[in-house]
Parts: C-alpha cells; sequence; structure tokens
C-alpha cells in the first residue's frame, strides 16, 4: 500500500487571573499545526501490514503582544497496522508508529533569539477506519494518541545546558491509500 494522510489543527486560549488584588483577563497564545505523513507498506500476513514513512510537521504559536514562533519537525519510522474487515468496503484498523528524527525552531536563549536544532524520538498509537471506495483505493481517518521526546544542548557565555522536552499529543488525521 502507499498513501499519504494529512492533519491540520488551530487553537486559541484565554488566560484569566483572579486573585484579591488582580482580576485580569486577556488572549493566551494561539497556535496552528499542519501535518503530512507519506507512507509505504507491505502486507506481510492476512490483514497485517509492516511499513515505513515520513512525517513532516509545521507548527505556529503566537503569543499576545510577542513575535510567531515557527518550528518544524521530520521524522522518519516503521509503522504496523492490523485490519479488522467489517464489510467489503470498511474495516477498522490499529496503527502502531515510531519516529526519529530532527525539530528545528527557535528559542530565546540568554536573551538572544536562536535557531536550535533537536534530536526527536517518538512513538503513536490508535485506532482507524478505511473506507474503500474503490478495489483499491481507501479513504481514512486515524485517531492517534502520540507521545515524543526531543532534547538539545546549548554553551552560552561558558556555561552548558541541558533541555529536554516531553510532549503528549491527541492527532485526528485524514487521508487517502492505495492498496495494490
Amino acid at each position: 500500500m502507499v498513501g499519504s494522510t494529512l492533519g491540520f489543527s488551530t487553537a486559541d486560549s484565554k488566560v484569566k487571573i483572579e486573585s484579591t488584588d488582580l482580576n485580569e483577563e486577556g488572549d493566551g497564545p494561539s497556535a496552528v499545526q499542519i501535518n503530512i505523513a507519506p507512507n509505504v507498506g507491505y502486507f506481510i500476513a492476512d490483514n497485517f501490514v509492516v511499513g515505513g514513512g515520513l512525517d513532516y510537521t509545521f507548527n505556529s504559536v503566537k503569543e499576545p503582544n510577542e513575535d510567531e514562533v515557527n518550528d518544524s519537525d521530520l521524522l522518519f519510522g516503521p509503522f504496523f497496522r492490523y485490519y479488522l474487515p467489517v464489510q467489503n468496503n470498511i474495516a477498522f484498523f490499529f496503527q502502531s508508529d515510531f519516529g526519529f528524527g530532527s525539530s528545528s525552531d527557535t528559542q530565546e536563549i540568554a536573551g538572544v533569539s536562536r535557531s536550535v536544532k533537536s534530536n526527536i524520538f517518538a512513538v503513536g498509537f490508535g485506532p482507524g477506519l478505511t473506507v474503500f471506495s474503490t478495489q483499491s483505493l481507501g479513504i481514512e481517518a486515524l485517531a492517534k494518541y502520540n507521545y515524543a521526546r526531543s532534547n538539545f544542548n546549548t554553551t552560552e557565555a561558558g556555561i552548558s545546558s541541558s533541555t529536554e522536552t516531553k510532549t503528549n499529543q491527541i492527532d485526528l488525521s485524514i487521508g487517502l491509500q492505495f492498496y495494490f
């Protein structure tokens, strides 16, 4: 099988601070995320696919009264998928994947904005649904939990620091698969 999924999300937030001497409300950060994940897989047994894929994600976060911060991630890794046919043209599936790659973003370090490259490890799993529009073309939806860990090291003015970020995320994506 050969195909791709496409994901898009947007978020806005409001911040409200209440205390005995303060009562403020305002805009919080807003974000946009676009994801594309092409893949290639092979059925090694009935209903069981093993394959590899790329996963490119672009994030844009805007804090109130600050510049927009953009970052992008590129991951590559294996995936495993098991189909549970429901009807001739519908199948549920469960997918698990792993990703290894890098991220590029801008961070403020010691008051200076710098481009930072990070190494990333990610794992994801979740259920999906494929509706076959023809014998060889499937339209699918996938809801997936993703966990990612990234880290980078930096030295500024003789001081070394290490930063590790752990991310938990729920994704909903749609896609097309072509089955040979």
